[in-house]
């Protein structure tokens, strides 16, 4: 009976023991303060901050959000301005985005591969970029918020190639600041577009026949 009693003990001990093992990467069984902090909290105050005072452009956080929300570039093929299924699905995207922020300008930069003289992946550079513009304009975008004035031809590869290579020939979509007395600016104001959005995002609650609530999408 003493000895049953004792691997008892053991076996209990031994169960805690490879808990506590289990749990010691858990903050609940640290003092406080004992997990470094990964950077995010504040970040939305400091932002604001940053914003407002100066030290950080509007367009330049409103361009990081962008790249980050969709696909900012689109790729053709060999000697071509012509934008295939998967350009235009990309494009339709960013156009989305875009119509969201009517008091932003746009900026479409075309690229090409190293094949071909400078002059002539200049030119076809500027083409990709033209042909990107009159797809966003096609889906709501003013014109007047787009340019297509700059082309790097084949000076900024992706891949440093002087073969045919896909992922040079692009374009990239990017902010490049605002209209000008457009009613809407913000001047950093941040809360004013995120309230915006919040609201066009918001669906309407109706009674169903069963007595609950039915989430039905706002149209905007």
């Amino acid at each position: 009976m003493i000895r049953t009693k004792i691997l008892l003990a053991a076996s209990s001990a031994l169960a805690l023991s490879a808990c506590g093992d289990a749990n010691l990467g858990s903050p609940f069984y640290q003092e406080a303060g004992a997990f470094i902090d990964e950077g995010a909290f504040g970040n939305p105050t400091m932002n604001n901050t940053q914003i407002q005072n100066g030290d950080k452009s509007f367009a330049e956080s409103l361009n990081a959000r962008f790249a980050e929300a969709v696909p900012t570039m689109v790729n053709f093929a060999f000697d071509s301005a012509t934008l295939d299924g998967d350009a235009r699905a990309v494009l339709m995207e960013q156009a989305n985005f875009i119509r969201q922020f009517p008091e932003a300008r746009f900026r479409v930069f075309g690229h090409t591969d190293a094949v071909g003289s400078d002059a002539y992946n200049k030119q076809l550079g500027l083409r990709r970029a033209r042909a990107v513009v009159n797809f966003l304009a096609s889906q709501g975008v003013s014109r007047s918020r787009l340019e297509a004035m700059v082309s790097f031809g084949e000076t900024r590869p992706l891949i440093v190639t002087g073969d045919r290579e896909r992922r040079n020939r692009r374009t990239v979509t990017q902010v490049s600041g605002f209209v000008k007395n457009h009613p809407t600016v913000l001047n950093g104001k941040y809360a004013s577009i995120i309230w915006r959005e919040y609201v066009g995002s918001a669906t309407e609650a109706t009674p169903d026949s069963g007595g609950g609530l039915t989430a039905i999408a706002s149209q905007s």
